[in-house]
């Protein structure tokens, strides 16, 4: 309460003082307060529930209690403090920044500590809670006074258990957003409460925190910028982008494999430089292929990859799509796929729980086969991530061996070697294993290598076509916030029976992989796919997607525009000729806001279904 009031009068200038929106900001707040203060309670009172008699009646015992409430008294305290500070920076309870902050605790620690007096602080409020246990000391030791038995204590916990269960299910983050007036939504909340929702929906609402437009002039210049040669709308809804698209030529039904690559970054590979010679196997598959040699990442992580490979959409603000509830039933490349006739799969050597991938991809037009589908003895080696590559592979043919049978097959396969700690099978390189990345690219690229001979011997081979490219680089590190080239992947698309070998140099979005790679096999379908044919798409308008959790990058060959919360945005020129000064003159920021206001309102108001 106090915290309410106080961030009530530092926002006063920014509130409407409405009598309704007095009324919800303490009444729906107190709601709130009490709802977390049932969670905070629950060490508590799973504690007292199972403590023995003899050891609750020891005379010590008291001091445990009286520990216990001076930490619960100093988080609190400590919680209104960051929330003041966090108000300051942002106007908001906690949310998805907040959770940031706890992924990345070396760099934050490091900014707070040179930030704020942050050991007077803690001095300061040690102090205060040892003052307020001391003041409620008697009522401390009164309650444990008495020993309540263990059945009367168990029909408590029981009713306290139902209680938290019925907040789960029926309490969300929504009820406190009442107002059309941001400061009051926000006081009517809770941090503690807003700052696990947050890490719970893992999503950061672009309309809260970003530059924003109109939505229906988001959509007219987003109908405008996703419109193709080979598209036709299929809607005048002016809030819709499905179009139809169109391919003239007679459809190639072929088995499409596309290898996502942990952590592959364009500089690994000696066609973009290196000179380690660490993947020998895709530098030489590359002179044989349909190379592209500028691409990009949408993210840091697999997760993002493969969203912008699955869903061919722009990076929204926070966790990807993959992790977030309500992803269910989303227009997919599976989908499209599987409305063609084929069997799409998505093939993965981990447990597919890790990252909500099983339940993402089975309910988005996929049939997942993850590391559960391998006996021991098909195992040749495993880490924490999964099976090393060659038995990832290996699973992968037999997949594709017996669905090739029925139908023609898409399968996605996601590999883990090329990830710490760089362990795989001894033997296979000359890296030992657990020495270092190099070792793992090496591996994988062997993996690969083996795997592409192996189906060279297949019966469905000549048929197929296999795309290898990165979920995202190793490193996102640089002397930038958002360093491009830190997002530069490489992709190769090799079918000797299909594809010519050659090189694409467009700059292209990893969600343009999807419609080229749909273009390729010349489909027509129905597409609310965000990316690009590249082959199709009119000379000039390439584009591409970089992110973090909380920086949305727009990339033209000229300039990086970066839009962050607190409505910011800023401009990074690629070109002598270009003043950063003119980007709102030149229209492209209104482009970088379509794009991703656009995306993340489809998925909020279920349009990507």
């Amino acid at each position: 309460m106090l915290v309410r009031i106080f961030l009530l009068i530092k926002s006063r200038e920014g509130v409407d003082f409405t009598i309704l929106n007095i009324t919800g900001i303490f009444v729906i707040g107190l709601l709130y307060d009490l709802i977390n203060a049932v969670y905070a309670g629950i060490p508590l009172a799973v504690y007292l529930w199972l403590v023995p008699e003899k050891v609750f009646q020891r005379p010590g015992h008291y001091y445990a209690l009286v520990i216990f409430f001076f930490f619960i008294s100093f988080s609190l305290l400590f919680n209104g403090i960051a929330e003041w500070f966090f108000w300051d920076e942002f106007s908001a309870r906690f949310n998805f920044i907040a959770v940031d902050y706890l992924v990345y605790t070396t760099e934050v620690v490091g900014n707070i500590y040179e930030s704020y007096p942050i050991i007077q602080i803690l001095f300061l409020t040690a102090i205060f809670s040892a003052l307020i246990v001391f003041l409620l000391r008697r009522n401390i030791l009164n309650a444990h006074a008495t020993y309540t038995p263990f059945k009367k204590r168990s029909i408590t916990f029981v009713s306290y258990a139902v209680l938290i269960i019925l907040i789960s299910v029926f309490v969300s983050d929504r009820y406190h957003r009442f107002s059309n007036n941001a400061y009051v939504n926000e006081l009517a909340g809770n941090g503690l409460y807003e700052l696990f929702s947050a890490y719970r929906h893992n999503e950061l609402d672009y309309e809260q925190f970003y530059k924003r437009l109109d939505n229906k002039d988001t959509f007219l210049k987003l109908r405008e910028l996703v419109k193709t040669p080979e598209a036709t709308f299929t809607s005048s809804n002016p809030l819709s982008i499905e179009r139809y698209i169109t391919n003239s030529e007679p459809e190639k039904k072929l088995n499409v494999v596309l290898i996502s690559v942990e952590s592959l970054s364009a500089e690994f590979m000696g066609h973009f430089g290196n000179e380690n010679g660490i993947t020998p196997f895709l530098d030489s598959l590359a002179d044989n292929s349909l190379l592209f040699t500028n691409l990009y990442a949408t993210g840091t992580r697999t997760v993002r990859g493969l969203e912008a490979l699955s869903l061919c959409i722009p990076p929204t603000p926070g966790q990807s799509i993959v992790r977030r509830p309500d992803n269910e039933n989303l227009f997919s490349i599976g989908k499209v796929f599987e409305s063609k006739g084929y069997k799409s799969e998505y093939i993965y050597g981990g447990y597919g729980y890790f990252d909500n991938m099983n339940y993402f991809f089975g309910n988005n037009g996929y049939e997942v086969v993850d590391r559960v589908a391998l006996k021991d003895d098909e195992i040749d080696y495993e880490n924490i991530w999964g099976v090393a590559d060659e038995d990832l592979f290996d699973l992968a043919l037999k997949e594709l061996d017996k669905n090739t049978l029925k139908s023609p097959v898409f399968a996605h396969i996601m590999t883990t070697s090329n990830h710490r700690p760089f362990t795989y099978p001894e033997g296979r390189i000359d890296i030992p294993s657990h020495t270092n990345r190099k070792g793992a690219v090496k591996y994988t690229d062997y993996s690969i290598g083996r795997f592409i001979k192996q189906a060279e011997k297949k019966p469905w081979f000549n048929n197929s076509i296999f795309i290898i490219v990165a979920d995202h680089c190793a490193s996102s590190a640089g002397k930038t916030e958002m360093p491009v080239d830190k997002y530069h992947i490489p992709m190769l698309i090799y079918s000797p029976a299909y594809i010519e070998p050659g090189v694409m140099n467009r700059l292209m979005s990893q969600i343009d992989v999807g419609p080229t790679l749909l273009g390729l096999l010349n489909f027509s379908y129905k597409s609310k796919f965000f990316g690009y044919d590249i082959f199709k798409l009119e000379s000039g308008r390439e584009r591409a997607f970089i992110s973090t959790y909380q920086s949305l990058g727009y990339l033209t060959s000229e300039e990086l525009i970066i839009l962050e919360p607190q409505f910011k945005s800023q401009s990074v020129s690629f070109s002598a000729s270009l003043d950063p000064t003119t980007m709102k003159k030149s229209g492209r920021l209104d482009e970088a806001i379509a794009w991703y206001q656009g995306a993340s309102y489809s998925f909020k108001h279920g349009l990507l279904k």
